[in-house]
């Protein structure tokens, strides 16, 4: 039986979504499935109006071998993406279509409006079978909606990050770590010749994962992660000892952007999302200047942020979106929907779609991380996962 696929990415790009649209789109078209693009995510169908043709042209593509012969050769995703939840739209998001249409229905947050049920209408419209979203929790949290509404889903797992609960890896994470220890790597040229202490922020919100094996691979002084909070005043004496014990009087440290000091609260800035997030990044700039306050030490203060996400997956993501993606279509000709794909262990595997709610993805602190000095520290190797996750 001939199948339509609906394909779509969430959240924030990451290396490898290009990869993992193509192993799709490949390996259904040789099923003779056909696969439809959805623009900008979860936006692309709360944004279609069945009205307006050109909604269609902007937002609906069906996808060729043509369309991804080339795609897999950069990063980011060739669909685009958002930050959109149809089951929780605010008023000022609402597109104008859809205000006092039969379609809206009260969401969790009273203020907001669920147009789940439009979602569903249109994908109907669209004859499309099953949807393979690609993206974070947050956007395979609307997956598991759909799911629980009757409609299959097959979720493919990314975040740089790595915090999709459910799975071991998650696609972008690899690329993330691999910028990240090339550009820490590269700032200790700095940091030396001027004598510095450098802090080097990393993404991470529920899980400081990046900070901590990017920290381990390229050897920093001290390590900050989400899990746990800091004591300023520790770590700024830990980092002034560092330095001094240098030839090149310089340290070096990491810290995820959710991280947390001691009676503090994390650092976030502008309006909360449809996922009810704000943005995080500025607790490292903090750090640095609470390290000034301090010490009197002078700091080098870099967001490696978006840094950390851009340009092309390198193998070991390419390797991974692809048979993330291959695995999904095996599942869909299978029937085998509500299902996730993920890796545990080492090797392929899948999970409900609704693990992905279970829980928050967590660093195991007391395998992996030495609370008292802020550092790796991997108590036995032995059996242990390749990414110690």
């Amino acid at each position: 039986m001939s199948k339509v696929i609906g394909i779509l990415t969430g959240g924030g790009d990451v290396p490898g979504l290009n990869p993992a649209i193509k192993a799709v789109v490949l390996s259904a078209l040789d099923l003779g499935y056909r696969v439809i693009g959805i623009r900008k995510g979860w936006a692309g169908l709360l944004h279609y109006n069945l009205d307006e043709p050109s909604t269609r042209d902007y937002y609906i593509k069906e996808l060729t071998k043509e369309d991804v012969r080339t795609i897999d050769r950069t990063g980011g995703t060739f669909l685009h993406t958002s930050r959109t939840n149809p089951q929780n739209v605010g008023e000022k998001k609402i597109p104008d279509f859809l205000k006092n249409s039969k379609w809206g229905k009260k969401a969790e947050a009273p203020e907001n409006m669920d147009y789940t049920d439009y979602v569903l209408h249109l994908l109907n419209h669209l004859g499309i079978n099953v949807m393979c979203p690609i993206g974070g929790d947050d956007t395979l949290s609307f997956g598991v909606r759909l799911h629980k509404e009757g409609f299959p889903v097959v979720a493919i797992p990314k975040t740089m990050d790595n915090d999709v609960f459910g799975t071991d890896y998650c696609i972008g994470f690899s690329t993330a770590v691999t910028r990240s220890v090339e550009f820490i790597t590269n700032m200790r040229t700095t940091a030396g010749s001027h004598e510095r202490i450098a802090v080097m922020e990393l993404f991470g919100r529920n899980s400081g994962e990046t900070s901590l094996i990017s920290a381990y691979l390229s050897y920093v002084d001290r390590a900050i992660i989400s899990e746990v909070p800091f004591d300023i005043h520790k770590l700024v004496e830990f980092l002034v000892e560092d330095k001094r014990n240098k030839p090149s009087n310089y340290a070096i440290m990491t810290i995820s952007e959710g991280a947390i000091m001691v009676g503090g609260d994390v650092v976030e800035s502008g309006e909360a999302d449809m996922f009810g997030h704000r943005k995080l990044g500025g607790v490292g700039e903090l750090v640095a200047e609470e390290i000034k306050k301090i010490s009197g030490q002078d700091f080098l203060y870099q967001q490696l942020g978006y840094l950390m996400r851009s340009g092309a997956p390198d193998s070991l993501d390419r390797m991974v979106a692809m048979s993330y993606g291959n695995l999904a279509v095996q599942l869909i000709r299978r029937n085998e929907t509500g299902k996730m794909v993920a890796l545990h262990g080492g090797k392929y595997t899948t999970v409900p779609v609704d693990m992905v709610l279970a829980g928050k993805k967590r660093v195991d602190i007391a395998s992996y991380y030495d609370i008292e000095n802020y550092r790796p520290k991997i108590r036995d190797f032995m059996g242990v996962p390749m990414f110690l996750s």
